[in-house]
């Protein structure tokens, strides 16, 4: 095969040079970006990369596909999530405090102290903490599918081979006013032979030159269509389930739920 090197600018000649050496080509095509995302100042490479990831975990067509995801946040919180509507329901483990809220919108309700929060600015203040622990225990999830958010600037670093042993093309995420914490900055290693997410570094602050932690991302299972990893080494996200149905009083009522497979 004629690889004709001439007609192509540095900059497509990676790409394509990545692309022939990339077995799910095929399958990245079909995940656009979400609006906002820093497609301009995003290297092509990496932008390939990415979307190797989505289609190693499932591909695009069955992440939106994807309604209903549960979890349990280290020994934390227990969140269920509706991917459709935006409504998330949060347990706190150490307390009895539970938030029902639409992280769209904002509204919902919370449960503290053995009684309903009914004092406006008390309940605002709940609920955005809620909405926070969303962001925060959902991205230690599903970050992988989040590679082309809104804000997202993506930069392909080179190749490094892990003490744990994949050798892994290393993306740079850093962010522009979106989230709680803009200033974050997370390196992301993908193992070279399946294209999952093998490990990540993050950085409090995208100037740091030392990571604040470095977590394996181990023990992938396929849930419905997609597939998620919940190990993180010394740290586990548990309970790891995809529904495609849940009570209808999941995100209405403090009152418990039972997501068990019938």
């Amino acid at each position: 095969m004629k690889i004709f090197c001439k007609t192509l600018t540095p900059a497509l000649f990676l790409l394509f040079i990545f692309q022939q050496c990339n077995p799910k080509e095929n399958e990245t095509a079909g995940n656009p970006p979400m609006e906002g995302f820093n497609a301009q100042g995003s290297d092509a490479k990496a932008i390939a990369l990415a979307d190797s990831v989505m289609a190693a975990q499932g591909g695009r067509k069955n992440w939106d596909a994807t309604r209903y995801i549960a979890w349990q946040f280290f020994d934390a919180r227990k969140l269920l999530w509706d991917k459709y509507t935006g409504d998330v329901r949060i347990e706190n483990l150490k307390d009895d405090t539970k938030t029902l809220v639409n992280i769209n919108t904002g509204k919902g309700k919370v449960f503290k102290n053995g009684a309903e929060v009914t004092q406006p600015d008390s309940l605002a203040k709940y609920l955005q903490k809620g909405k926070e622990a969303w962001i925060n225990d959902s991205y230690w999830l599903v970050m992988p599918f989040k590679l082309k958010d809104s804000g997202v600037t993506l930069k392909y670093l080179g190749e490094e081979k892990l003490p744990t042993g994949p050798d892994t093309h290393v993306l740079q995420l850093t962010y522009q006013n979106v989230g709680v914490t803009p200033d974050n900055k997370y390196k992301v290693y993908v193992d070279k032979n399946n294209h999952l997410v093998a490990q990540w570094a993050y950085y409090k602050n995208a100037q740091d030159s030392i990571p604040a932690f470095v977590m394996p991302w181990l023990d992938y299972k396929t849930y419905g269509n997609i597939k998620l990893s919940g190990d993180r080494g010394q740290a586990k996200l548990t309970n790891l389930q995809v529904l495609e149905q849940v009570p209808e009083t999941a995100f209405t009522s403090f009152e418990p739920v039972d997501l068990s497979k019938k």
